[in-house]
């Protein structure tokens, strides 16, 4: 009896290690499969809809012809169920990608992500031709009261709320949710220079901040100069004086504005033009940068009440009108 099974599984050996040989094999082929390299020579992006299985994902690049052997990722999938995990969304393969980094990148959620920027010192009306846009962004009319509406702001006056950002967005999210985002980083930011501002500031509330913060960001892009700016408005706002701000008179003008301000201009009595008004204009004229917010929050400390550009993004400051006045002859005036 012995004998007969000794011979038995003598005759059984071959047939396992066959079998052993086969499996090895045919699982190594499998899992060689995901490292094929990507047949695409430049960045291709590739929508995963609801639904998709990992075999209808192969399938797909499989038609585009960007892999080989789609059958394979019935198997792969029982090899390494990792890869199951298919999340939706828009994804970019790049030349030199091999199949399993498209994988990962989809069983991960890392989805192609796209960015607009928002320039400070830059109007809503301006922001808008950027917004209408967007790559894979519907634009949503009237978003930005909608946005102030769902905040409890029901003024309809949404310049200078927003924060000027670089803002990142993926192809599920929307414009609301993005102005909303900014919004919010802009009332942090507000609220914070606010709560860290001089206690000599001529200012009664943060929304004055946000105006002055809003000429200073259109006077100057100088940081070196921000505080100095900031320090001529509230000397001024002390002494009862008019800000006289040359941007306050463009924003009033809207679209009339054409590149220059003429005598007629300056004595237009408009809601925003500082030359005609007391105080401050009733809205802010531009969206202000983090730099402008604290600046406006933090004059520096000088009795400067005027100040003139000298034509290369600098400007000279004076404490009297005489010595403005030689400032203005020889940068505006070129006169000495």
């Amino acid at each position: 009896m012995n004998t007969i099974i000794t011979r038995l599984l003598a005759s059984l050996i071959p047939l396992f290690t066959i079998i052993c040989l086969a499996g090895y094999w045919y699982a190594k082929d499998i899992l060689e499969y995901k490292q094929q390299p990507l047949t695409i020579t430049e960045a291709t992006q590739i929508t995963v809809a609801p639904g998709t299985s990992l075999l209808k994902l192969t399938q797909k690049l499989e038609q585009q012809g960007i892999v080989t052997g789609s059958w394979k990722a019935r198997f792969l999938v029982k090899l390494e169920p990792q890869f199951g995990q298919i999340k939706t969304g828009l994804y970019q393969m790049t030349p030199g990608d091999k199949l399993v980094d498209f994988l990962n990148r989809v069983r991960l959620g890392q989805e192609v992500a796209f960015s607009v920027t928002l320039i400070e010192g830059k109007t809503i009306k301006e922001w808008l031709p950027v917004l209408q846009n967007l790559e894979h962004m519907p634009f949503e009319d009237d978003v930005f009261n909608r946005v102030l509406a769902a905040n409890g702001d029901t003024s309809g006056l949404p310049e200078g709320k927003f924060f000027p950002e670089t803002y990142h967005y993926r192809v599920d999210d929307d414009l609301f949710s993005m102005l909303q985002r900014s919004y919010q980083m802009m009332q942090t930011h507000l609220s914070q220079a606010w709560q860290q501002r001089d206690p000599d500031l001529k200012l009664n509330s943060p929304y004055e901040l946000l105006i002055i913060a809003s000429i200073i960001e259109k006077e100057t892009a100088q940081d070196s100069e921000r505080n100095w700016v900031s320090a001529v408005f509230n000397n001024r706002l002390k002494k009862g004086m008019r800000l006289q701000t040359d941007p306050t008179i463009i924003y009033g003008m809207g679209d009339r504005y054409k590149g220059n301000i003429t005598k007629k201009d300056i004595l237009e009595k408009t809601p925003f033009n500082t030359y005609r008004i007391d105080g401050l204009p009733p809205t802010p004229i531009a969206a202000p940068s983090k730099a402008s917010l604290y600046a406006a929050a933090n004059p520096a400390k000088v009795n400067y009440l005027y100040f003139v550009s000298k034509n290369d993004g600098s400007h000279i400051f004076s404490s009297t009108y005489k010595d403005h006045n030689r400032a203005v002859n020889e940068y505006q005036r070129n006169r000495k």
